[in-house]
């Protein structure tokens, strides 16, 4: 990302210039003003954290201690509450980051590409979570911990996914340049998404196929119930985890330009 004179004024692209009166008519705009976002995120932030810790360690502790064993799986289904939130918000983060890309390539919202940056840390962590915890679920119930399957590969292909987008939006950052070519690596990426969603209804995998689907569940609810307030739980975490980082990001943006302005002035 570019760093702006003015740490108060959008951020905008290389050779871009702000459309008259957008951040007043467009609602894509409202909160392209870094202080106006700050001032929702400042309160919203620690909102999403507390309900999220809240919500999420209760369900944690709902499917551990008081939901029973199954009656195939044992006690090993416990791992469930951890694992399909962190594989739904794995592809989430990766969602997050390709609809931010769309939103800065075609709008030039000065925040979305940030919004990128800041989804990409934890939407790796989460589908590292994942992987670590369907490797710990699969020795009990494969007899192994690792098979090449198309459910498995393609989540370890989101992984490999992030550490490159991670790494190429800290290089364009660290040189200067447009934000733009992130944002399209971020929009191919989603072609993975699908693959990983679809991959054990197309090809024969050892990985159970799709529990839930629109409109219907094959869980039964004393599973259901708590591993719903765990994804949500988890997700108001995600959403904190991004604010915070993005705030982060900002604050290091507005100094880095104040530092620029002082060292144009005293030349």
């Amino acid at each position: 990302m570019t760093i702006c004179a003015d740490p108060m004024k959008p951020d905008l692209p290389p050779g871009s210039a702000p459309a008259k009166g957008l951040a007043d008519k467009s609602p894509m705009h409202v909160f392209a003003n870094p202080k106006r976002f700050l001032s929702l995120a400042q309160w919203l932030t620690p909102l999403l954290l507390v309900s999220g810790v809240v919500l999420a360690g209760g369900a944690l502790a709902w499917g551990l201690f008081v939901v029973p064993p199954d009656r195939l799986m044992g006690e090993t289904v416990r791992i469930l509450f951890l694992h399909v939130p962190t594989a739904w918000l794995g592809m989430g983060g990766w969602s997050a980051i390709a609809l931010s890309s769309l939103v800065y390539l075609v709008w030039r919202h000065p925040l979305a590409a940030l919004a990128a940056r800041a989804a990409a840390v934890p939407g790796l962590v989460f589908t590292l979570i994942c992987l670590i915890t369907g490797s710990i679920w699969g020795r009990p119930t494969w007899g192994t911990w690792w098979v090449w399957d198309g459910r498995l590969t393609s989540m370890l292909v989101l992984a490999f996914l992030y550490v490159a987008y991670i790494a190429l939006a800290q290089a364009a950052e660290r040189e200067g340049v447009s934000a733009r070519i992130p944002a399209i690596f971020g929009l191919l990426g989603a072609v993975n998404i699908p693959i990983i969603n679809r991959s054990v209804v197309w090809w024969n995998s050892l990985h159970q196929p799709p529990s839930i689907t629109m409109g219907r569940s094959s869980i039964d609810a004393a599973f259901l119930t708590p591993l719903l307030v765990s994804v949500l739980g988890f997700s108001l975490l995600f959403g904190a985890v991004v604010l915070m980082r993005m705030r982060a990001l900002l604050a290091d943006t507005q100094a880095e330009a104040r530092l620029r302005r002082r060292a144009m002035e005293a030349a």
